[in-house]
């Protein structure tokens, strides 16, 4: 499921469902105070970040691609 899945559909999925959370600690959960706000915004930024820093671009060659390439012929 995850091999299709591209990085800005992740962070966004992950953006609804710190959204999601939020509402409902906001709707049935305590007071909310500028503490939980810093914590929730912390809590749904840092994640994608970290997310589109390490995730990993086009594969490289493998040395079995370079010595044969079937492109070429």
């Amino acid at each position: 499921m995850l091999k299709n899945m591209t990085r800005g559909r992740l962070a966004a999925v992950w953006f609804v469902t710190v959204a999601i959370v939020a509402a409902a600690a906001v709707a049935f959960g305590p007071a909310f105070t500028f503490g939980t706000g810093m914590f929730l915004m912390a809590a749904s930024l840092v994640p994608p970040v970290v997310m589109l820093s390490l995730w990993r671009g086009v594969q490289p060659a493998t040395i079995a691609e370079v010595l044969h390439d079937a492109e070429s012929r």
